[in-house]
């Protein structure tokens, strides 16, 4: 795969073609998401969308890509992993957030005040699982009696548990401690963990500045799908719904966008989370696919309920969870 800032014939052919594929999305030639009733009519301007977002990822994303002047305003809540959109949404204090298929599991089987309205496709190799630099780890077999990282109720909680059954484990073989990203950064950079399941930058960090080793990514263990939570009091409100589908259509200009242009993402991203650039570069030239938005399909959530009854195995869940009735196709 090319890498930014370097070019070759077939990196300049790829670069080209996807440049072009973003040229057709900024012109509106992709797959159109479906219009509310009366979007084309409805006055926006006074419209305020509460979007729930993490550092570095949608906000900075509209900005680079060209999509932030909306006709309506948005109300950016920063809230860094998806149970708390889900709960912000529940609670009627979040009109639009975004998440794994984790948390939309429990809200399936809490029959949450929630729908989930189209998925996005990203990175699965900076979800991954990690040993320090001087643990004698090889394999994920060798985490028994091991004191393992994790995030409950999230990716990693779900590939870790996958791993392990590979491997002939369970979280019984092993000294599992549910933190924090943060806190488990901290806690692998003062060695009171041997490994650690976890995703995105704090992964990325752990790397590049404590040595960590990456014994196995999500690839394999994770569909890719990543929702997008809608209020339903939002939805039933017709300029509401007009502002959440036109931010969908720009959001999904936006993630065609990066695949031609990450190293202006990579900035973007940069100013806002303080993660060096290069480091940013790093994880997308090792990325596991290109980045989209997508519609709902039967694929989509058959993936959704294989996750929740894997869950329900492990006795996460305190019963079945049929996550099929909150999935919603109108938007697209």
């Amino acid at each position: 795969m090319a890498t930014v800032g370097v070019m070759t014939p077939s990196s300049l052919h790829r670069r080209a073609w996807l440049q072009a594929a973003a040229a057709t999305a900024a012109a509106g030639l992709l797959p159109p998401l479906a219009q509310a009733a009366s979007a084309s009519q409805a006055d926006l301007r006074g419209v305020t969308l509460r979007v729930g977002t993490y550092k570095g990822l949608w906000r900075p994303l509209l900005q680079a890509s060209g999509q932030a002047d909306t006709p309506y305003k948005i109300d950016w809540r920063e809230l860094n992993n998806g149970v708390l959109h889900i709960e912000a949404i529940n609670g009627d204090a979040l009109d639009l957030g975004s998440g794994s298929e984790i948390p939309a599991v429990f809200a399936a089987r809490q029959k949450a005040n929630v729908r989930f309205v189209a998925v996005t496709h990203e990175d699965l190799n900076n979800q991954a699982t990690l040993a320090r630099k001087d643990a004698p780890i090889r394999s994920i077999a060798d985490f028994k009696g091991k004191r393992v990282g994790y995030v409950r109720a999230t990716t990693s909680h779900y590939y870790l548990a996958k791993q392990l059954a590979e491997a002939g484990l369970s979280f019984a073989d092993i000294q599992p401690v549910s933190l924090t990203p943060a806190d488990g950064l901290s806690a692998f950079a003062r060695g009171d963990l041997d490994a650690w399941a976890i995703y995105g930058y704090n992964g990325q960090l752990a790397r590049t500045q404590y040595g960590a080793r990456t014994i196995k990514t999500g690839v394999g263990y994770l569909s890719g799908n990543f929702p997008i939570y809608a209020n339903p009091r939002t939805l039933n409100d017709a300029p509401r719904r007009a502002a959440i589908a036109d931010l969908l259509r720009r959001l999904q200009r936006s993630f065609a966008w990066i695949n031609g242009n990450f190293l202006a993402y990579a900035r973007a991203q940069s100013a806002e989370t303080r993660v060096p650039v290069g480091d940013l570069v790093e994880l997308f030239n090792g990325r596991s696919g290109d980045y989209s938005l997508a519609a709902v399909d039967d694929g989509v959530i058959r993936s959704h309920q294989d996750v929740a009854d894997t869950f329900q195995k492990l006795g996460v869940l305190d019963g079945p969870a049929n996550v099929r009735p909150l999935w919603d196709r109108s938007l697209i």
